[in-house]
Formats: C-alpha cells, structure tokens, sequence
C-alpha cells in the first residue's frame, strides 16, 4: 500500500495536467491547479474501518493527501475538531438539528492550520527553502509556525489593520512579517513582486495547489462525524473560499470511493459581509466570476477579500449543490457571536459569527426547512479578535465591597 495515491495535478479550467514532484504554481491558462489522486486504487486499498485505529489528525486522510513520504509531514496534530449539537441556539432559531463544526479547537486557533500542515508538508517534500504570501492574519500566522517547524523561511506580508495577535504569531515564529498600509489584495501584489524578482514559493491563496487538500480535511471529517450521513446545508464564511472549495471535493471524492451515499449533496452555502460581497453579488446575478469588490470592509476581517482567485470553484460548488450565497450585516454578525457564546458557551470569532447569523436569516425566509440538519463553520478562535468585544462601564469595587443581587 502506499501512504498517498495522488496522481497529478489538473486544470479546473483547461484540464491541462501537470506533475506534482516538481514545484507548480498556477496553471499557464492562470487558473489554480487541483490534485487529482488514484481514487480506483484508493478504494482497492483503504477501507473505513482502517480509520478506527488511527490517531486523530487530518493526517489519518493520508491516501488523499498529496504527501508521498510519510516522513515529509509536518503536523502538531492538527484535525478531529469538535462537531458539536446547538441546541439552545437551535430552538432559538427554529433549527433544531443545528451544529458546530468548530475549527477554533485546532493547533494556532483556526482553519488555516490544515492548509498550513498539508501546503508545508508539501513545500518541504519539494525542497523549498523560502515562501512568501499575503494574509488577512490566521493563514500567515498558521505558515509562519509550520515553516518554523519544517526549516523553511516564510515571509508574511498583511494589512496593518489585520488582527493583532496574528502579527505576533508571526514574529514568534522567526517570521519575516511585513505589513502593508492597505488590503489583502494589496499584500498580493508585493508578495507577487517579491516572487517574480527572487523566485521564492508563492504560497499565496490557490497559487499553490495544496492548502485546499487540508482544508477538504473538513469535510472529510463532517461526514465522519456524521456517520458518513450526508447533512442538509453546510455553511461556510467565504473569502478566498478554499474550505468551501475543499469540502466540495472531499464530498465529491467520497462519492467516488463509494463511502456516502450518491443521491445526496448537501446546499453549500456562501457567506459573506455586506461590506464585502463580491461572491453574493456574482450569485443573484448568475455569474460564474465576481468582480473586485470596491472599499471593502467587515470586522470579520479573514473574509474581508475583494476578489478571490477561486472565485468560480467557489460559484461552481453552490450551483452545483443548489446551494446559495448570502451576506449578513454588521450588526446580524456581532449580534451572533454574543448569542452562540451566551447559549452555547464558545466565544467564536466573527467570521463563525457570520455562518449563524446567514443560517437564522436562511430559516426565517423558508430556505433552510425545520427538520433540516445543518452545519455552521466557526473558522476560529474568537480571542484573536479581542477587539470584536466592547466592555463599558463595568462597575469598580473596592477591597471588602459586598456584591448585591
């Protein structure tokens, strides 16, 4: 047996196929490339019970991961996040089968360590020795902490308004961080330069083809949890869309090793922020590509992306699920995150936020049915956003002072 069945990389848009011992970028056509794997040789050879005595990491997946050598990964096991039951928030909503797939319970707080763990673990199988990429702050964070374990140089360039504590992670790790006094889409243009004049690995978003094969580790997970039961409606927040992407083809890979059951996909769901919905405003128009999205703005600042170079994998796996794609307001979102912590008990950060506040707006117009089962993505830890919270006018006691009431 061997430890991965990848076969090549592919094309989504001219299918021109490429090989994945050698390092590859975007395809010439520049579309972002997909791995393809050996699936027939998958199912000859893997078996669901084969999981009951693996540990816990999304390394478990490795026969659909793109890491030949086992000796390659790079892991502070990562994966098996909580899948847990909303109940309170769920009668609140009139969503009773209404869970949490929290991402905030992983190795640097949130999703972006899978794509880290696989996109390194790559990277050093490769032999890369520097990476660069733009970041909104969790992606870099988790890259910068991998690459330190792996022996690589990242060098992380995010916006100056990006979480404070992402800067840290950064600079903790070794990390050559730098920011920039504008959006992401901005740090991708220095990132780009930097590439095009030193010929560094350009780990940017879908400009290299493996962060999405950790991310699809969700939904291998999902459907684990789940019994391998398809659910209903799964909801993603979506700013360059890669988890969304990834657990649109894990479910697709699933299929084909015929381990859940071929008459089901669940509606794939897109959220956004008002202040920057360029996937929304493609969707009701009908568009299989956005446009940039001018004067961006959320608090929910990982989806805060005004263009994203996936946008049409992103658009596919919504019509192709009969799935949709909804923004939420500021105030829908803050309100969010202060109900799942107040009924639930989890300090989610906003962009999980966004996930609850689209599935109650979803239910209340008829979209999302009763008894449907639903999933919402928390994407990370609400702590690394401390300035999403306001505390005011808290009272002051004084040594021996006696609380009342």
């Amino acid at each position: 047996m061997s430890y991965s069945y990848v076969s090549h990389l592919e094309c989504p848009k001219c299918h021109k196929t490429y090989s994945d011992q050698e390092v590859q970028q975007l395809c010439e056509c520049g579309a972002p490339l997909l791995v393809r794997y050996n699936l027939d040789e998958v199912k000859a050879n893997w078996k669901k019970s084969d999981l009951s005595t693996r540990d816990t990491s999304l390394w478990r997946y490795h026969e659909v991961l793109p890491v030949r050598n086992e000796e390659n990964t790079v892991s502070l096991g990562e994966g098996m996040t909580p899948f847990v039951h909303m109940k309170k928030l769920g009668q609140q909503m009139d969503i009773p089968n209404l869970y949490m797939k929290d991402e905030g319970i992983i190795p640097t707080g949130s999703f972006k360590t899978r794509g880290a763990s696989v996109g390194i673990s790559k990277a050093k199988e490769l032999g890369v020795e520097q990476l660069a990429m733009p970041t909104n702050g969790n992606a870099g964070a988790a890259w910068a902490l991998y690459s330190a374990r792996a022996g690589i140089k990242a060098t992380i360039v995010m916006p100056v308004d990006a979480p404070n504590i992402t800067r840290k992670e950064v600079a903790v790790s070794g990390g050559d961080l730098h920011l920039v006094n504008g959006l992401i889409s901005d740090a991708g243009k220095i990132v780009g330069q930097l590439v095009k004049e030193k010929g560094v690995y350009d780990a940017s978003t879908l400009k290299e083809p493996y962060r999405i094969e950790g991310k699809k580790t969700m939904g291998y997970e999902i459907l684990e949890q789940m019994n391998w039961e398809i659910p209903d409606v799964i909801l993603y927040p979506t700013g360059g869309g890669v988890g969304l992407i990834g657990i649109y083809k894990a479910i697709l890979e699933l299929k084909e090793l015929g381990w859940i059951p071929e008459d089901k996909l669940p509606r794939l769901v897109a959220v956004q922020a008002e202040g920057c919905a360029p996937i929304v405003k493609a969707w009701e128009e009908g568009k299989t590509e956005s446009e940039f999205f001018e004067n961006s703005q959320t608090s929910a600042f990982g989806i805060n992306v005004p263009k994203a170079l996936g946008d049409f994998l992103v658009l596919e796996a919504v019509y192709k699920t009969n799935g949709c794609a909804i923004a939420v307001s500021e105030a829908e979102l803050d309100k969010a995150q202060k109900e799942v912590a107040q009924l639930e008990g989890n300090f989610i950060c906003p962009e999980g936020a966004a996930t609850f506040a689209a599935a109650q707006n979803l239910r209340k117009q008829g979209w999302i049915k009763e008894n449907e089962t639903v999933i919402c993505l928390n994407t990370g830890q609400g702590i690394k956003y401390p300035e999403t919270v306001n505390i005011e006018n808290l009272p002051l006691l004084e040594p021996g002072d006696v609380i009342k009431g």
